[in-house]
């Protein structure tokens, strides 16, 4: 009797010890098999909707190339910005003009690629604002860390491997989200704004590395109808 009633504590306290991972082991499955795109339809993507931004004293094929349905864009930064005029700092970004937006609820989805030593940089943004702001949303890399803006890492190492991009924009709710490997990953309140368009490359940002690349595959601009 008494190694029965052990023998009961004993896998009570394994119980009590492996539920919680187990419980844990179960959610991040099901937030794993989740589809961020389920429910929106996929719009055609091709050249005719974007344009690559680049510095405006170079050729786009010195800091953009399309290779195996690869997207490439690097920039320096001791390059100069979009125009002569531009106050901004140096990018080179695929501009998705052709899906501008003022309602409803888009969605950006792309596969992402960064260098070891690219810090300091956007690497995607949802663009159109409320003054004082210029972008909505902005995803950045320093030193490895995936951020929004600079305040909040939403994974700690991205570099040198390829992760998914899903970035969902409800106008009316002011409300986007994010998923990283199609695991929901951070939520963030809207900025304003008429007027609104996604971005990908390598827009550099205070504290910037030197060189900076980016390399982007899969890209899609889906809307939920």
């Amino acid at each position: 009797m008494k190694q029965l009633t052990e023998m009961a504590i004993s896998y009570h306290l394994i119980f009590r010890f492996f539920l919680p991972f187990l419980l844990y082991t179960s959610q991040l499955a099901t937030a794993c098999s989740i589809d961020p795109t389920d429910g929106f339809v996929e719009l055609p993507f091709n050249t005719s909707f974007y344009h690559i931004q680049k510095p405006f004293d170079l050729p786009v094929d010195q800091r953009y190339s399309f290779v195996d349905g690869v997207h490439k864009l690097w920039v320096y930064s001791t390059d100069n910005p979009l125009s002569r005029n531009s106050p901004t700092m140096p990018r080179t970004e695929i501009m998705i003009n052709g899906y501008n937006y003022s309602s409803g609820v888009w969605q950006f989805e792309g596969y992402g690629f960064v260098p070891n030593g690219t810090s300091g940089v956007c690497i995607m943004q949802v663009f159109g604002a409320s003054p004082p702001h210029a972008s909505t949303l902005m995803l950045r890399v320093y030193n490895g860390s995936l951020t929004y803006y600079r305040a909040n890492v939403l994974v700690p190492n991205v570099y040198d491997r390829w992760f998914r991009v899903n970035v969902i924009h409800d106008v009316a709710a002011s409300k986007l989200k994010v998923y990283i490997d199609g695991v929901f990953t951070f939520e963030a309140a809207g900025r304003g704004g008429n007027s609104h368009h996604f971005k990908c490359g390598v827009y550099s940002q205070i504290g910037d590395s030197y060189y900076m690349e980016s390399r982007w595959k899969g890209i899609k601009v889906l809307k939920q109808m």
